[in-house]
């Protein structure tokens, strides 16, 4: 068929390539390789060899020169490879050459990514958006896929004279599979397009209640989804493993204030995360961009954490949610060496540039300063103050305890004096019974 194969269970020793070009930063792509053996490794491969393999100028066959392509098909030799992964984007034609050169397979970092998304998606949107993406990577990919049907010899001959077929039979099978695949991509674009106007009218109801609304947005593995469990409560999938999270869960939680707010948590980002990814989990994605605020989770003990707290904003400036009010937790400082966390928040901190908790979420740590800094983030959209309602008017009372946060109740006479952070708008409905100067 024309899906991506299934790379677990045809090879098991991958050797890791990352090919720096001018201009790319060293240490960054060594990050990133090492980076790649946590996303292979995901997959079950096992990893034999990494190479860095610099190159002066960028070549179009495969990537780097031929004597340095040379040196890493002896590498791949040498380790008894029986896959490379490259920790570069590799166009099909530059696939093609490689897996001509070494012939072993080859896969790029993308392939790699859209396989651990097939291996965690669980919901039919998420099984759906992964398969589009897939279906797109592999479309260009096809001729790879049934060369060896050419390879074999000429068609099947016909009739007496025993003349062989004008064209290959992997060429044909080339043919029915993109007519194929371009059938089954117009149909996941139709049903995605459907999730996407059930998703804007849940999200037309929320607004309708004026309940406002928080994305946790942050690197994968960072500690988004247990988080979600610790401040909410929330039986939420939560495990040490990259990508775990590719459904948003939302759940509604209670601000000391008394306000409510809608936590969501999402798809987790990594560096050089598939543009097509992007786009087809943009539904997903957009409860980031329609937030009132982020809460950006960071992995603190990460060598790495300011780098990809930058990557989750450039994602982020990509899906036009840049410029949203944001928070930025410091998870996992439990990881941290006592003698340095202190130092280590204090550098984080002031590189970011905006409003930080450190926290432990394994340990239940910081959760509290976490909502009394959701409560800032919000503070535009609420009141406290006294109001003097008459007792007659029970609904108004009742009203204030279900919608806001009562903080006392006084009796004066036919009247209740009681004072209360309540959301703006609730709050002008009942301005004629403020208290002049009750203002907190």
């Amino acid at each position: 068929m024309f899906e991506i194969r299934e790379k677990p269970s045809m090879v098991e020793r991958a050797m890791l390539v990352s090919i720096c070009l001018p201009g790319d930063n060293v240490h960054e792509k060594q990050a990133m390789l090492d980076e790649l053996e946590d996303l292979v490794s995901n997959l079950g491969i096992g990893i034999v060899r990494k190479e860095l393999v610099r190159t002066r100028d960028v070549h179009a066959k495969f990537l780097c020169g031929t004597g340095k392509a040379e040196e890493v098909r002896m590498a791949a030799i040498a380790a008894e490879a029986d896959c490379v992964v490259f920790d570069n984007m590799l166009a099909p034609s530059q696939q093609r050459e490689w897996e001509r050169l070494i012939d072993v397979c080859v896969i790029d970092r993308e392939e790699i990514i859209l396989d651990i998304f097939a291996k965690r998606a669980r919901t039919r949107e998420a099984t759906m958006q992964v398969e589009l993406a897939r279906m797109q990577y592999s479309l260009p990919r096809m001729a790879r896929m049934w060369a060896h049907l050419d390879r074999q010899g000429g068609g099947s001959g016909g009739g007496k004279g025993g003349g062989g077929a004008s064209r290959g039979e992997g060429e044909k099978q080339i043919e029915v599979d993109r007519r194929l695949a371009r059938a089954r991509i117009e149909s996941i674009q139709k049903d995605l397009e459907e999730v996407r106007k059930q998703r804007s009218t849940q999200r037309k109801e929320r607004e309708r209640q004026g309940v406002p609304t928080a994305a946790i947005v942050g690197y994968t593995n960072a500690g988004k989804s247990s988080l979600l469990r610790l401040v909410a409560e929330a039986d939420v999938l939560a495990q040490n493993i990259l990508f775990a999270t590719l459904d948003t869960t939302t759940r509604k939680i209670e601000l000391p204030d008394g306000q409510p707010l809608l936590l969501t948590d999402t798809v987790g980002f990594i560096r050089n995360l598939p543009h097509r990814l992007v786009e087809t989990f943009k539904s997903t994605l957009e409860e980031a961009v329609l937030a009132d605020f982020l809460i950006q989770v960071v992995d603190a003990s990460d060598p790495e954490a300011l780098r990809h707290f930058e990557t989750t904003l450039e994602v982020l400036a990509e899906l036009g949610a840049a410029d949203k009010p944001m928070v930025a937790v410091f998870n996992k400082t439990d990881l941290i060496p006592d003698e340095e966390r202190a130092s280590v928040i204090e550098t984080l901190t002031a590189a970011v540039g905006i409003p930080v908790v450190p926290m432990s979420v394994v340990r239940e740590q910081g959760a509290d300063s976490l909502m009394n800094a959701c409560v800032d983030m919000l503070s535009h959209r609420v009141v406290s103050r006294t109001y003097r309602i008459p007792l007659s008017r029970s609904d108004i009372i009742a009203a204030m305890h279900r919608d806001g946060k009562v903080v006392s109740t006084e009796y004066d006479g036919n009247d209740a004096l009681v004072t209360a952070t309540l959301p703006k708008s609730f709050a002008q409905k009942i301005a004629s019974y403020a208290e002049p100067g009750g203002e907190h």
